[in-house]
C-alpha cells in the first residue's frame, strides 16, 4: 500500500521546497521595502531643515574674489586673522519641499534642526518675497554696520529711514510710496527702523497711524490703517536706513541674505580703519544683528552657526546675549563662546582675545 499521508509529509519536508518558500518571502519583503522607500521619497512635508552653512572672513575676499570690504576717501590698514560671519543653509521651502527621507535624516543629525516651514516662510508670502526681504535686510545691516564703525571712530553720520518697498496688498499700498522718507509717526520723530516698528506696534490692529513723510522735497501727512501679522501690528512696508556717509565703504557679501552678519561687518570695518590687527591674528567667528546705535540683537540658527564656525577653524565665537538660552548645552568642543550685547562689548572681546587676556570674558550660562 502507498502511504499517501506519509508521502505528502516527505514532500513538504524537502529542503528545496522550504528554501523556495523562504526565498519568495524575502523577495516580497524586498519589493515592499522598495515600494515604501520610493513612496517616502515622493511624499513631501511642510518642514525645512536648518544646517550649518559656510563661514566667510569679513577681512578677506567676498564674491568674485574681490575684497569683501573696500574703503574710499580714508586710509586703511593691513590686518591679519579672521572675523568670520556665519551662515545657515536651509533645505526645503514652499517651492522645494523636503521628502520623508530628508525629514528623518534631519531629525537624526544632531547638527541639524527641523522646523515647520511657516517659521521661515509665513503663509501667504512667496519664496521670492522672502528672498527679497532677506536681501533688503542684508543691505540695511551693512549700512548700519558701517555707520556704527564710523561713529566709533568719531565720524558724524546723519541717518533717515526710507520706505524701501510695500508688501503686496498692504494697508499702506496706495498711500505711502517706495522712496518716501519717514519723518514722524503720530507726531514723534523716527530716525531708525526700530523706532518706526515701535511706533506702529504701539497701535492695536485696525487703528490708524499718522505718518509724516518727505516726498519730492515736500512734507506730506497720511493716515494709514494698521493690520495684524503673526501677532504684530504692521502697515506692510519694508524699511531701509539711509546714511550720509563721510567715507565710502562698500561690502561685497554676495548672495547671502538677512541681517545677522551686521555685528561682524561693523568689527571688520572698524579693523580696516584702525592701525594693527584687531584680532591679533586669531580666528574669531560670530553672529548678531546690529542697529545704528550699536545694539547687538539675537538671530536664528545659532546652533548651526556655532558648528559652522568650528568647522571653519574658529576657536572663539561672539554670540548675542539674547541667544544664550540656545547656546548653553550646544557649544561644539574646542569652541569658546563670548556673549555680547553691544558693538563696544564685541570689540573689547576681540581685543581681549588678541591680547590673550580672556579669563574675564562673559559666557552664556
Amino acid at each position: 500500500m502507498i502511504d499517501t499521508q506519509g508521502s505528502e509529509s516527505n514532500v513538504a519536508d524537502r529542503p528545496g521546497t522550504t528554501m523556495s518558500r523562504r526565498s519568495g518571502g524575502w523577495i516580497i519583503a524586498v519589493f515592499v521595502g522598495i515600494v515604501v522607500a520610493a513612496l517616502m521619497g515622493l511624499v513631501h512635508l511642510p518642514y525645512v531643515i536648518l544646517q550649518p552653512g559656510p563661514v566667510v572672513n569679513t577681512l578677506g575676499n567676498g564674491a568674485g574674489g574681490k575684497p569683501l570690504i573696500t574703503v574710499e576717501g580714508k586710509a586703511t590698514y593691513p590686518t591679519t586673522g579672521a572675523l568670520d560671519f556665519t551662515t545657515v543653509a536651509v533645505l526645503g521651502g514652499p517651492n522645494n519641499r523636503i521628502n520623508v527621507w530628508e525629514w528623518i535624516t534631519g531629525q537624526l543629525d544632531q547638527t541639524d534642526s527641523v522646523v515647520p516651514e511657516d517659521v521661515l516662510f509665513p503663509k501667504g508670502v512667496t519664496s521670492t518675497e522672502v528672498e527679497q526681504q532677506n536681501a533688503a535686510e542684508m543691505v540695511d545691516s551693512q549700512q548700519e554696520a558701517i555707520a556704527v564703525a564710523l561713529r566709533e571712530l568719531g565720524q558724524t553720520v546723519p541717518e533717515v529711514v526710507i520706505v524701501k518697498e510695500l508688501a503686496k496688498d498692504s494697508p499702506a499700498s496706495g498711500v505711502l510710496r517706495a522712496g518716501d522718507i519717514l519723518v514722524s509717526i503720530d507726531g514723534t520723530a523716527v530716525t531708525t527702523p526700530d523706532g518706526v516698528r515701535a511706533a506702529v506696534r504701539a497701535h492695536k490692529s485696525g487703528d490708524k497711524a499718522v505718518f509724516t513723510v518727505r516726498r519730492d522735497g515736500k512734507k506730506l501727512v497720511f493716515s494709514v490703517k494698521t493690520a495684524d501679522s503673526q501677532g504684530h501690528t504692521v502697515v506692510g512696508i519694508f524699511l531701509q536706513t539711509s546714511f550720509d556717509f563721510p567715507v565710502k565703504v562698500s561690502i561685497n557679501a554676495g548672495d547671502v541674505g538677512g541681517p545677522s552678519a551686521g555685528m561682524m561687518f561693523s568689527l571688520a570695518v572698524y579693523d580696516k580703519l584702525t592701525p594693527g590687527a584687531l584680532t591679533g591674528g586669531a580666528t574669531i567667528a560670530g553672529t548678531g544683528t546690529i542697529n545704528s546705535v550699536g545694539a547687538v540683537g539675537p538671530i536664528g540658527g545659532i546652533q548651526q552657526k556655532m558648528v559652522g564656525a568650528k568647522r571653519g577653524g574658529a576657536t572663539w565665537f561672539l554670540a548675542p546675549a539674547g541667544n544664550c538660552n540656545e547656546v548653553v548645552g550646544h557649544v561644539p568642543d574646542g569652541l569658546r563662546v563670548v556673549k555680547v550685547s553691544t558693538f563696544t562689548q564685541a570689540r573689547d572681546a576681540v581685543e581681549s582675545v588678541a591680547a590673550k587676556q580672556t579669563t574675564s570674558l562673559p559666557a552664556c550660562t
